[in-house]
């Protein structure tokens, strides 16, 4: 989640220096950068965060597995 909360400092960031002027064309090609990097970044904390559930389950399987020979 603070990799997401970063995320959404930057792109509040690029939206706030693309508010300040300069070519319309520039800033686009900036934003459409920003918002890509952002996607990707979620794509890969979805990622992790799957990749951990998964491993909670194994981890839970495995418990469930020693407690019934016991």
């Amino acid at each position: 989640m603070i990799r997401l909360n970063g995320a959404m400092v930057v792109l509040a960031c690029a939206i706030a220096f693309s508010a300040c002027g300069g070519d319309k064309k520039d800033s686009a090609e900036r934003d459409k950068e920003v918002q890509k990097a952002i996607q990707e970044g979620m794509q890969k904390e979805k990622s992790l965060y799957e990749g951990m559930q998964k491993n909670v389950e194994t981890l839970e399987k495995k418990v469930e597995e020693q407690t019934k020979k016991k």
